[in-house]
C-alpha cells in the first residue's frame, strides 16, 4: 500500500495517506477540505557507507543520488 503526501489547496497544510484504492476518498486532516494536490516524495535509504553502493553510470568525485551537483551529500 503506498502512502502518499498531499498539500491542502484550502489551508495548505501538508499530510500523508495510505491510498488502498486510488478512487478514494482524499481530505485535508485540518480543515476537511476535499481539495489536495499530491506532492512527489522524497525518500532515502540507509546505507553502510563502503564501496558496495551501486554507481550512477557517471564517473567522476562527488556523487550522491543526483551527482553532487546540487550539494545534497
Amino acid at each position: 500500500m503506498p502512502i502518499y503526501e498531499y498539500v491542502c489547496d484550502d489551508c495548505e497544510t501538508h499530510f500523508e495517506k495510505i491510498v488502498i484504492n486510488k478512487q478514494q476518498e482524499i481530505s485535508c486532516p485540518k480543515c476537511a477540505s476535499k481539495k489536495a494536490t499530491i506532492q512527489l516524495s522524497v525518500f532515502a535509504t540507509a546505507g553502510s557507507g563502503g564501496s558496495s553502493a551501486p554507481s550512477s553510470g557517471s564517473s567522476g568525485g562527488g556523487g550522491g543520488c543526483c551527482g553532487g551537483g546540487c550539494g545534497c551529500h
